[in-house]
């Protein structure tokens, strides 16, 4: 069997000062994406065609779980391209009249991918699985690790990293004459996007580095495998699958979203009918880890919703956190508002409770949101009233999307304006899930938003979301639970688009327990994105220090919550957690001596001093991503006019008091590092420019300074 060499008929390219993106097409009429890759690299690789599509009927051409050899996807073949805004490559199926759109938008060093399929035939297509992006244009697994991020509740953005092969062992394919079966991948499930992975990861090499998210508030899979390039079919019509010694061996990434093998999906296009994938975006840099994660942090703020909240940075006072903690009255909070005015809040947040009345169980009568009568005896406008008379803007928590099973709008919605499956309501945790997908249940929440911004003023949400549901709802799907939760997501999303349409100078911050809906469906609309609900202050950093690899840093809203009973050195440390992110207070400042309200005074202060550089600033890790014991941890934000750094030591066993930091962008540069939070700091500083270090000396263990360079 020989390695194909048919000449190509046509080349598409399209790059930038950072990325090339090259598909061939070859005498086949096969389209083969055969570069994406940083200008001046050089790689060999394996081509696979644009896409990977399981059909019910057709399956896999080569028996296992991975999404790049499907007995379809192999069938697609070139029609044409257009090039505007992004490329679009056309192909098609002759067997099912199947035609596909794969889209690649380029920008700012990534490109962002997506898929569509219309049934161009005569007879109906049940697809159980379509690729947003197939990319076998990757050096093989010998040269390449993978890094990618456990998340849970309390515990967000976990990296791991190991050797690809160390999850793809060398099997000797020479000997065995065929593709492996086997692969690495992740798998998010059900209405939590990241409730047990981020959905991203990144491949690293010699040659260059690949950074990836799925944009997707639901369901999705990515997979990373080996393969081969491409060649002649066999005689035994296995489809290419047995390959001949010393076949060039490559990398594959396949990006889903939902899928039938992992998530109950599947939809039927009937002739006419057609479906779009999720967007994922694919970010490369020659710099490694840290600069893949630049090049996708400009792509983020490159495919945003624009809002002033972006660029103005306010800083947000919410009275939960280890503080009212879900128990707000007018006389707990009027003394609460005043302190954090004096600090220099820009937004005072009431949090959950405010609709309760005070003793009530509320977890499951939420849906009405409307004011507690009790807890404020003169009206909550009384309230907001205080807030906005000390010249900030109030801002309510809001979880609409859930309705408790004892609320009288459970009883006011039909049905169908809720989650089901086999005709019966979906109960978790003792509330309903709406549908936005039904206008009774569209019609309820805009009229809660509007109460909330119009009525009582509020120009803050805090959107949270706390149940999880899997795998979806069978209500207005194609009978698969899958699709119905793939279109409640999307349906969600409209509403929120719409939303902001209504009232745009509304900020809606993305909460769901915490960082369980890290997605960038939702990151591209909301303002800023609560990390986590951690609540000791100690386990928060490694948190705080990985949040800007999911999230841009200005969107990172990390909670600072000191406390009266803190030393000075606690104060600090959870306000350090806080200030290269979105500054988010909590804590009894109210209860504070004059010196411990100084402290927090003195970090908004730098916060708005640093603030405009924050938004236009991409992270790096000089001592690598943090792993959740260590006891020194830094995270470092470049802007074009500074460098910062935020440094933390933990307490822990055998501790050494200085940490060196390695900054490679400032090797030979005289520059002179000062700390700049704490101005009354025990750290001391010092920086060596031949070897590009920094040393951190901190004496004594919890503390924290932020470095400005």
């Amino acid at each position: 069997m020989a390695v194909e060499t048919e000449p190509v008929l046509e080349k598409i390219e399209w790059s930038d000062e950072a990325l090339e993106l090259r598909i061939e097409v070859a005498q086949d009429g096969m389209a083969r994406l055969t570069r994406l890759a940083s200008p001046g690299t050089s790689m060999s690789v394996a081509a696979l065609p644009l896409l990977d599509v399981v059909l019910t009927g057709d399956g896999k051409a080569w028996s296992g779980r991975r999404y790049c050899e499907s007995e379809a996807g192999g069938r697609f073949r070139y029609v044409g391209h257009a090039r505007g805004d992004e490329l679009r490559v056309d192909l098609a199926d002759s067997v099912t009249g199947l035609r596909a759109e794969v889209f690649y938008q380029v920008v700012s060093g990534a490109v962002r991918c997506w898929t569509k399929l219309v049934n161009a035939g005569t007879e109906p297509v049940v697809v159980e699985s379509v690729t947003s992006a197939l990319i076998g244009a990757l050096p093989g697994p010998d040269d390449l690790s993978v890094a990618w991020a456990d998340n849970d509740w309390l515990a967000e953005g976990r990296w791991q990293s190991v050797p690809l092969r160390d999850v793809l062992p060398d099997l000797n394919r020479g000997v065995h004459g065929a593709d492996p079966r086997g692969m690495f991948g992740r798998t998010g499930m059900g209405t939590w996007s990241s409730g047990t992975h981020l959905p991203m990861g990144v491949l690293t090499g010699p040659s260059g580095a690949w950074a990836f998210q799925i944009s997707h508030n639901g369901p999705w899979h990515f997979q990373v495998g080996e393969c081969t390039r491409r060649v002649v079919p066999d005689k035994a019509g296995l489809g290419g699958r047995h390959q001949p010694p010393g076949a060039t061996t490559g990398t594959y990434l396949a990006l889903l979203g939902p899928a039938e093998a992992e998530h109950s999906w599947h939809v039927t296009l009937a002739p006419g009918e057609s479906f779009t994938t999720v967007t994922v975006t694919i970010a490369v840099s020659a710099h490694g880890f840290d600069g893949a994660i630049a090049a996708l942090t400009n792509a983020r703020r490159a495919f945003r919703r624009p809002h002033a909240d972006h660029v103005t940075l306010p800083v947000i006072f919410n009275d939960y956190m280890n503080t009212v903690h879900g128990d707000p009255t007018t006389d707990k909070l009027l003394p609460l508002i005043d302190a954090a005015a004096e600090a220099g809040a820009d937004y005072f947040v009431i949090d959950a409770g405010w609709y309760a009345d005070i003793h009530d169980e509320w977890w499951d009568t939420v849906g009405e949101w409307r004011p507690s009568q009790n807890r404020f005896p003169d009206g909550i406008g009384e309230v907001l009233g205080r807030i906005r008379d000390r010249g900030m803007i109030p801002g309510l928590w809001l979880e609409p999307e859930v309705v408790g099973v004892r609320s009288p709008i459970a009883a006011q919605l039909p049905d169908e304006a809720f989650f089901q499956r086999d005709g019966r309501r979906i109960a978790e945790h003792l509330r309903y899930q709406l549908d936005l997908r039904h206008p009774a249940a569209v019609k309820h929440l805009n009229e809660v938003v509007d109460f909330v911004v119009n009525d009582l003023g509020a120009g803050y949400i805090k959107l949270d979301y706390n149940i999880f549901i899997a795998p979806g709802t069978d209500v207005g799907g194609s009978g698969s639970p899958g699709d119905g939760l793939l279109g409640a997501n999307r349906a969600l999303l409209d509403w929120l688009d719409a939303v902001l349409d209504r009232h745009p100078s509304l900020v809606i911050e993305n909460c769901s327990s915490g960082g369980m809906r890290t997605d960038y469906a939702m990151l591209s609309r909301l303002q800023l994105h609560s990390t986590s609900d951690q609540q000791d202050f100690l386990r928060y950093p490694p948190i705080a220090a990985a949040a800007p690899a999911a999230v841009t840093p200005e969107q990172a809203a990390n909670w600072a919550y000191p406390q009266p009973d803190f030393t000075d050195d606690e104060i600090v440390f959870t306000l350090c957690t806080s200030l290269l992110g979105r500054l988010y207070l909590s804590g009894h400042l109210d209860k504070m001596t004059p010196s411990q309200r100084s402290l927090v005074s003195e970090a908004v202060t730098v916060f708005k001093g640093i603030r405009r550089d924050v938004a236009v600033s991409v992270p790096f890790w000089p001592l690598g991503l943090p792993r959740w014991t260590d006891s020194w941890i830094a995270l470092g934000l470049r802007a074009p006019s500074a460098s910062y750094l935020t440094v933390w030591r933990r307490p822990g066993t055998g501790s050494p008091d200085t940490a060196v930091l390695p900054l490679q962008h400032l090797r030979g540069r005289a520059v002179r590092p000062r700390i700049r939070y704490p101005a009354a700091s025990s750290a001391e500083v010092s920086w060596d420019p031949e070897s590009a270090t920094m040393s951190v000396r901190i004496p004594e263990a919890p503390a924290a300074c932020v470095i400005q360079i």
